[in-house]
């Protein structure tokens, strides 16, 4: 199946830029084109034909400075379900084959293993395997270091199909992908990139990244881990907590001041690379959490552990840097945080909807109440406004031009909107939305930590004050 899975997707990101002539297009009958889509249209998330000037004048011939047709694909809220692949104008019919594929690996080997992975704290180890095998690791990762080659829309996919099925598996795949992954790729050296990109893509290295300690949370600067030279090596002693993948993890970038005498800690911080065999590297049990229990979560503790100088990041040249390296890495963290967390609240609607059309109360099915009617008609549009902002900020990361504040912006409010959203689907389920066996109470405790990580919402909510209220 592996093999199956990483040839369809191959072929899909070697043609990601050709254009597909054989769409299926749907044309306007109604003089009122330029105002009107016919119902039968919106119910289908394929692409569609605009022609104005042709239809609003009853004519079909066409003449030389006549615009060309516009395409567009339909949005979430005009569809049936608003998980419905074809949807959204930032992806392609190429992104919607590399969709399905993911998606039927979510279907087909994690969500019959959900409950065992919860109740081991942590995905199998040959999982990640599998899914190297399908081409799902590293998928933005350059293919000449060893990775896919995709463009990053293609890596947007999987954190979010990871969200529409209802945040299975392991957050630990985004980390690694798109969090851990890119430090090496865009800061490594040579050889570092050799050592660890293909065995990242290939599933048969996994990545954590150790920033947080059991004093330092989002005050990245208040970390107290050091490492110090001794000859040509470091000597690396502290200990993180809440760290992803900290189980299962083969390799680690670490967080360690390495100049206790600069006048600022963001001077004085630096990122290593350590092996998990490495001696006086020790890690802790899964950490039993509320939600997300099948995601491998861990303390870690560093006693006099002694790295040679190619484990610097980056090599000499990047001494000190690290702080620089973790802010300008920040965007794509809460971007693609936030890309799951937004398909995760159209999972959970969709899931509430279902419960509602199908659950009976006084003599009619719920969704026959107004009560339950304006709840859910007020769920959809608040998801569907923040979708917009989602894929703006997806488009503007793909042109170089998210900024911080934006950042920071789309992390709070689709985290804060996903807690809302499972709180109300956890009311509107009844007695039945508080049993664990049915997935909308799995889903309101993944959500409780969504406003916490990837830098709490008070932080963002201040980094978003700053850009208003600096003087200029």
């Amino acid at each position: 199946m592996g093999l199956s899975y990483q040839l369809v997707n191959s072929i899909i990101l070697t043609i990601h830029n050709a254009q597909y002539i054989y769409l299926k297009l749907y044309k306007m009958v109604s003089l009122a084109l330029f105002s009107k889509v016919p119902a039968r249209c919106i119910r289908n998330p394929t692409v569609y034909i605009q022609s104005f000037s042709r239809y609003q004048h009853n004519d079909n011939s066409t003449t030389e400075n006549e615009e060309s047709p516009k395409t567009w694909r339909p949005e979430p809220g005009q569809v049936e379900n608003m998980m419905e692949i074809g949807t959204r104008d930032v992806f392609t019919e190429e992104h919607d084959i590399f969709r399905r594929s993911i998606r039927k690996f979510f279907q087909e080997e994690i969500l019959p293993n959900q409950m065992r992975y919860e109740e081991q704290g942590h995905v199998d180890r040959e999982l990640w395997a599998k899914l190297g095998a399908a081409g799902m690791l590293g998928i933005s990762a350059p293919a000449e270091m060893g990775g896919v080659g995709g463009d990053f829309k293609y890596a947007a996919i999987f954190p979010e199909e990871q969200g529409y099925s209802n945040d299975a598996g392991t957050n630990g795949w985004q980390f690694h992908n798109d969090i851990i992954m890119p430090y090496v790729v865009e800061y490594g050296t040579p050889e570092q990139q050799e050592k660890y990109v293909p065995g990242m893509a290939a599933g048969t290295i996994i990545g954590a990244l150790a920033m947080t300690e059991p004093q330092a949370g989002s005050d990245l600067q208040g970390i107290k881990t050091t490492a110090k030279r001794d000859g040509d090596d470091w000597i690396l002693n502290g200990n993180k907590v809440f760290i992803s993948n900290g189980y299962l993890c083969d390799m680690v970038v670490v967080v360690a001041i390495t100049d206790l005498a600069a006048k600022r800690k963001a001077h004085g911080i630096s990122l290593f690379l350590v092996d998990a065999d490495t001696p006086g590297f020790h890690k802790g049990k899964p950490l039993k959490k509320i939600g997300q229990r099948s995601a491998d979560t861990a303390e870690l503790f560093f006693e006099d552990v002694r790295l040679p100088k190619e484990a610097l990041l980056g090599g000499a040249n990047n001494l000190n840097k690290g702080f620089y390296f973790l802010m300008d890495q920040l965007p794509r963290e809460r971007l693609i945080l936030s890309l799951s967390v937004q398909a995760h609240s159209e999972c959970m609607f969709e899931m509430t909807r279902d419960y509602v059309t199908k659950r009976k109360a006084f003599g009619k099915t719920l969704s026959k109440l107004q009560t339950i009617q304006h709840r859910m008609a007020e769920m959809k549009t608040e998801i569907c406004i923040t979708r917009t902002f989602t894929d703006k900020c997806l488009q503007m990361y793909c042109e170089n031009r998210l900024d911080n504040a934006s950042a920071s912006m789309l992390k709070y409010w689709t985290t804060d909107l996903a807690t809302r959203v499972a709180g109300e689907c956890v009311q509107l389920h009844g007695g039945w939305g508080y049993m664990w066996e049915y997935p909308i109470a799995r889903a309101f405790a993944a959500t409780k930590v969504y406003p916490i990580y990837a830098g709490s919402n008070e932080i963002m909510k201040e980094l978003i004050a700053r850009d208003i209220c600096s003087e200029k």
